[in-house]
C-alpha cells in the first residue's frame, strides 16, 4: 500500500532539462507531463536543471519535497500529490473520476507512455533529419561529443524493444493511430473526460506538444495537425496554464 501522506503540499523543486525547445515545454513528454499536472492543480514549484547522479529512479524527472524527500517518476510522483492534495482536503485532480472513465484514462495514458513513446524516440533519434533538430537541443545543456553517443544507445534500445524494427512509413502509421483515437475519445468536449482536466489530459497533452512542437515536417505530425479538435484542445492547454510559451 502506498504511505499516506501526512505534510503539507508545499513548493517543491522539478528537475528536468532546463530549456523549452521549440516553443514546447520540454524535451521530455514525462517532464511536460508532470509540469502541465503542477499548473493545472496550481502546486507551487520551481524548476532545476537535473543531476542524473542525484536522481532517484536514474530517470527524469524527479521532484525535491519541501521536506527534502526526492521522489522520481512523474506517475509516481503525481500519484503521490494526488494523496497529498486529498490529505489536505483539495481537490484531487483526478478525485471525481467514476470508475468507468478512470478505467478509460489509466488505459489511454498508458497507450501514450508506454507505447506511443517509442514512436516519438524513433523520430528523434532514428531518423537524419530528426536527429539534427534533438541534437541541436540536446547540445545546449550536455556537450557536443556525447549526443551521438546517446544516439547509438537509444538506437539500440528502440531496436530491442521493437519499434526499431519498422520502417519510417510504419512507424508513422503506429503513431497516427494513437492521435486518430485521442481525436475520438475527445470528440466536441473541451478535455477527454469532460469538461474539466484530470491527469490524463497532462499526458496526452505533453505528447501532443512533441509532436505538433516538432520542427521536422513528418506523415505523423500531419496526421495529428489533421484533427482540428486535437489542435484546438492543445491551443486551450496553452492558453490557460503555459501563457509564457506563448502562441503555438
Amino acid at each position: 500500500m502506498p504511505p499516506v501522506y501526512r505534510g503539507r503540499v508545499k513548493e517543491l523543486t522539478l528537475f528536468q532539462p532546463p530549456t523549452r525547445p521549440w516553443n514546447i515545454p520540454n524535451l521530455s513528454p514525462f517532464c511536460a507531463k508532470l509540469e502541465c499536472y503542477l499548473r493545472v492543480t496550481e502546486i507551487p514549484y520551481k524548476t532545476a536543471p537535473m543531476q542524473m547522479g542525484k536522481a532517484p529512479k536514474g530517470k527524469i524527472p524527479y521532484v525535491e519535497l519541501a521536506d527534502g524527500t526526492r521522489l522520481g517518476d512523474s506517475q509516481h510522483i503525481i500519484e503521490h500529490l494526488e494523496r497529498a492534495l486529498a490529505a489536505e482536503g483539495k481537490p484531487a485532480l483526478d478525485a471525481d473520476l467514476s470508475s468507468h472513465d478512470r478505467a478509460i484514462g489509466h488505459l489511454t495514458r498508458r497507450a501514450f507512455e508506454e507505447g506511443y513513446y517509442f514512436v516519438t524516440m524513433y523520430m528523434r533519434w532514428r531518423t537524419d533529419d530528426g536527429f539534427a533538430a534533438t541534437r541541436d537541443e540536446f547540445k545546449k545543456f550536455i556537450p557536443g561529443l556525447i549526443v551521438p553517443i546517446v544516439r547509438r544507445d537509444i538506437k539500440k534500445k528502440l531496436r530491442s524493444q521493437g519499434t526499431g524494427r519498422h520502417s519510417v512509413e510504419e512507424i508513422a502509421a503506429l503513431g497516427a493511430a494513437a492521435f486518430d483515437a485521442a481525436a475520438e475519445l475527445l470528440g466536441d468536449k473541451p478535455f477527454l473526460l469532460g469538461d474539466k482536466p484530470h491527469v490524463v489530459d497532462c499526458t496526452v497533452y505533453a505528447f501532443l506538444e512533441a509532436a505538433l512542437g516538432f520542427p521536422v515536417d513528418s506523415p505523423l505530425k500531419q496526421r495529428a495537425a489533421s484533427h482540428a479538435n486535437l489542435v484546438a484542445y492543445r491551443k486551450r492547454i496553452r492558453e490557460r496554464w503555459w501563457k509564457d510559451l506563448g502562441a503555438a
